[in-house]
């Protein structure tokens, strides 16, 4: 399939850039064609435009005025939770059909995690990729929960504070709310809670999350080996995402009150993780930002792929 469709990326900052560069690097049926920012003087930008892809410091409105807009079939979006409800109202009433991959929590269309719901979401007109957190974590709760019912799913994500931008701090409250719901929605459990760290030591480490369910008491092997199996299939897509050590279990007899959910007995299940990140234009630890543009490509080659095929039937 030689094909491709064209995209737009909205946010020149450091996850507009990665995804800019892994697009032109990596893209099968996506082929990246505009940088939207609103800092003439951004590095983003100024890449973008000796890399050949046109540009505009003008925001959305600048975007539409640009001579590719009319064959722009996709746009990442890669600003902040407020911007995007903006940017996705005046996209939608310039151009309809536009398709949006949403790589802030703003959560408008529904959580998608690639190797758990991608393939449910293909239609969308707009698709949340829930947070860097998220994408790391969820996984693992769902693949407890393809094994046993998930009653409480807690997540820890730490993240070194200089792969933290402007975006990220500013959507802290976002964060927590968004994955929270994720986890639950996603990853199946009946209560969800997340925790991000931003860690200012130095030198910076890469990201690490730890994973914690409490589910119905099942075999152990088997969520193992789904867990195993789950982080292969994110390793398609993230080469830097491993496992940090064997799964580990403890079985609670005595129930113990989970907020929101009541008083539950079971099986612990604690998985901890890093991610590496490709360091493609950012840092090799800032594997928080490099799953997220890994993600969203992901996401989007799915659905170029899905309406490229009547085009070549």
């Amino acid at each position: 399939m030689s094909q491709k469709l064209k995209a737009a990326i909205i946010g020149s900052g450091n996850i507009g850039t990665d995804l800019m560069i892994k697009i032109l690097r990596h893209g099968r049926h996506i082929e990246v064609v505009a940088m939207v920012g609103i800092d003439a003087a951004s590095d983003g930008l100024a890449r973008a435009a000796r890399l050949g892809v046109a540009t505009t410091h003008e925001g959305v409105e600048g975007l539409t005025r640009l001579p590719v807009f009319a064959d722009i079939d996709i746009v990442f979006d890669a600003t902040s939770a407020s911007a995007h409800v903006k940017n996705d109202a005046f996209l939608r009433g310039v151009k309809p059909g536009i398709r949006l991959v949403d790589l802030t929590p703003a959560a408008i269309g529904p959580y998608c995690i690639p190797v758990v719901n991608g393939e449910q979401h293909l239609n969308a007109p707009n698709v949340n990729m829930v947070t860097c957190g998220g994408q790391a974590t969820i996984p693992m709760v769902a693949a407890v929960s393809r094994v046993a019912k998930v009653h409480y799913g807690e997540i820890v994500a730490s993240i070194a504070s200089k792969s933290a931008g402007p975006g990220t701090r500013a959507n802290i409250d976002e964060f927590t709310e968004t994955t929270s719901r994720a986890i639950e929605q996603v990853g199946g459990a009946a209560k969800g809670k997340a925790i991000i760290v931003l860690n200012p030591a130095e030198p910076p480490l890469i990201m690490r999350d730890t994973v914690y369910t409490l589910s119905d008491f099942a075999d152990e092997d088997a969520i193992a080996t789904s867990v195993a199996r789950m982080a292969a299939d994110v390793q398609t897509y993230v080469p830097g995402y491993r496992l940090k050590q064997q799964v580990q279990f403890d079985r609670i007899e005595q129930p113990i009150l989970i907020p929101g959910v009541g008083r539950i007995a079971g099986l612990k299940t604690s998985v901890f993780l890093e991610v590496e990140g490709a360091a493609h234009y950012l840092p090799a630890y800032a594997g928080n930002l490099d799953i997220m543009t890994s993600a969203a490509l992901r996401t989007a080659e799915a659905m170029a792929e899905q309406l490229l095929q009547p085009l070549t039937a």
